[in-house]
């Protein structure tokens, strides 16, 4: 695990894109805050790349944790933090 810095300009909404993952497809995205209270579902994926938007209700974050769920229930969480 590691962390990833994304850029965050002017309040507007900021995409986060997943290029690439390890495991059995699909996989079950789902965006926590940090420390890991809430997680929020995004979707099931399929195949990379994959882009999505922040959910408004944690737009106000500049940190949080990226949870990959793979089809073998194997869970990946990765620290996101926006600068």
């Amino acid at each position: 695990m590691g962390s990833l810095y994304l850029s965050k300009k002017n309040k507007m909404p900021t995409d986060i894109t997943i290029n690439t993952i390890t495991g059995s497809a699909p996989f079950e995205i789902y965006l926590c805050d940090n420390p890991i209270t809430t997680c929020i579902y995004i979707d099931t994926i399929s195949s990379t790349p994959y882009v999505f938007e922040i959910p408004f209700i944690m737009s106000s974050q500049n940190d949080f944790n990226l949870k990959i769920v793979d089809d073998n229930n194997c869970t990946v969480i990765e620290t996101l933090i926006l600068l």
